[in-house]
C-alpha cells in the first residue's frame, strides 16, 4: 500500500473518480472522517484521529461547488466504505473551505450518514463567496469557475434558495453538533457573511455548534496549532 502522512492508504476508483482510504497503524475503532475536498490539505486533525483509531476516506468530486448529484455521488460513497471496511453508518464530515459547504450539504440531505461535522472556514454564502459582493476582496477566477460548474450567474443568485446557509433549519431538525474554525480576517471566504450567520443561527435555535476563532488568521492556514478542541468535540458527539 503507498503512504499517507506515515499512515497506509489504499486508493482505489469509485464510480469513475479517485478516492481513497487512510487506516490507523493500530486496531480500528469503527469511526472515520470523510474528507469532503483537497484531501490531503492541513491534515493535523486528521492525522490526529489516525493515532486514535479512526479512518479516512475521501473520493474526488467532478466541482468543488456541492451539485446535486455530487452529493447523491458522496452519500453512495459513505455507504460502499462502511460496508467495505466495516466501519460505522455515519461518518463526520471535514469540510474546509469549499468543502464545507459540501459537508453542509451532505448532511442535510443524508443526515442519517452524519453523526457530526467539522467545517473550517466553510463557504456558505455564495453571493459572499464566490461572488464577492461583501467583504471578499478578489474572485473573478473562482466566480468563473462557479458559473461554469453550475450555470448560474450573480443573476440567478439574487433570488437563489439554496445556498449552503439555507440549509440550516435542516441540519437543526436533525440535531447534528458541528465544530467550525475561522480566521476573523478572511478575505476569501469572510467569516460575518458565511460561519458567522450560521452559527448565530444554530445557536439561537438551541442547536450544539462550538466556534474557535483565529486572531489575525486569514483563509489559510486551516485548523487549530493544537487540534484537540476539534478531536474532544467529535469524540464526543460521533
Amino acid at each position: 500500500m503507498a503512504d499517507w502522512f506515515g499512515f497506509e492508504i489504499e486508493e482505489f476508483e469509485f464510480e469513475g473518480k479517485d478516492a481513497s482510504i487512510v487506516f490507523p497503524k493500530g486496531e480500528r475503532n469503527g469511526k472515520w472522517l470523510l474528507k469532503t475536498e483537497y484531501r490531503d490539505a492541513f491534515p493535523g486533525f486528521e492525522i490526529e484521529m489516525l493515532k486514535r483509531g479512526w479512518c479516512v476516506a475521501f473520493n474526488k468530486n467532478p466541482t468543488r461547488w456541492a451539485l446535486e448529484e455530487e452529493i447523491d455521488t458522496k452519500a453512495r460513497f459513505c455507504a460502499y466504505i462502511s460496508k467495505t471496511y466495516d466501519l460505522d453508518m455515519t461518518c463526520v464530515p471535514v469540510g474546509m473551505s469549499c468543502g464545507g459547504q459540501i459537508a453542509v450539504k451532505l448532511a442535510a440531505k443524508y443526515p442519517h450518514l452524519v453523526s457530526c461535522m467539522y467545517i473550517d472556514a466553510p463557504v456558505m454564502n455564495y453571493l459572499s463567496c464566490p461572488c464577492g459582493l461583501g467583504a471578499r476582496t478578489s474572485g473573478a477566477k473562482i466566480y468563473a469557475e462557479f458559473v461554469y460548474a453550475t450555470g448560474m450567474t450573480l443573476i440567478d443568485l439574487i433570488n437563489y434558495r439554496d445556498h449552503p446557509i439555507d440549509k440550516t433549519d435542516i441540519l437543526l431538525a436533525n440535531k447534528i453538533p458541528v465544530v467550525m474554525v475561522y480566521g476573523d480576517s478572511d478575505v476569501v471566504v469572510p467569516y460575518d457573511e458565511n460561519g458567522a450567520v450560521f452559527a448565530e443561527k444554530y445557536r439561537a435555535n438551541g442547536g450544539i455548534i462550538e466556534t474557535y476563532g483565529k486572531a489575525g488568521c486569514g483563509h489559510h492556514p486551516h485548523g487549530l496549532e493544537d487540534p484537540t478542541p476539534i478531536i474532544n468535540f467529535v469524540e464526543k458527539y460521533a
